[in-house]
């Protein structure tokens, strides 16, 4: 597993973490049931706290995104399918609303952007 953090972004590490493993999730990149690194072992990776990890793996269990078990670790939680797909519609409307508004400040009008979209879809 693959996390980028940055310091100079306003957010707060533990929001990136959690952003990152919730992107993997939602992408399907961590499958259901897939172990996590520990939370000493992550933390050490990223060189970061073991506090900020571990509230980043808290807000991810109370989301129902991954399991945690003492002794064992945390997993990738064997989710609510209408959970995830609700998460990869949220994530395809905010990528929709960028594209929108980008459309909006170039000045392309709305058949012209239906256009786009339907040989983008197409094309698969």
């Amino acid at each position: 597993m693959k996390i980028l953090i940055s310091n100079s972004s306003p957010d707060p590490i533990y929001e990136q973490i959690k952003s990152e493993i919730e992107h993997q999730i939602v992408t399907g990149e961590l499958s259901d049931g897939e172990v996590l690194p520990s939370i000493r072992k992550l933390a050490l990776d990223l060189q970061i706290s073991v506090i900020t990890t571990k509230r980043a793996y808290d807000d991810l269990e109370k989301e129902g995104l991954i399991l945690s078990v003492p002794g064992k670790g945390s997993f990738v939680s064997a989710k609510n399918k209408a959970l995830l797909k609700e998460k990869k519609l949220k994530l395809i409307e905010s990528k929709l609303a960028d594209a929108v508004e980008a459309a909006k400040m170039l000045g392309v009008k709305k058949k012209e952007l239906e256009r786009m979209l339907s040989l983008l879809l197409k094309e698969d």
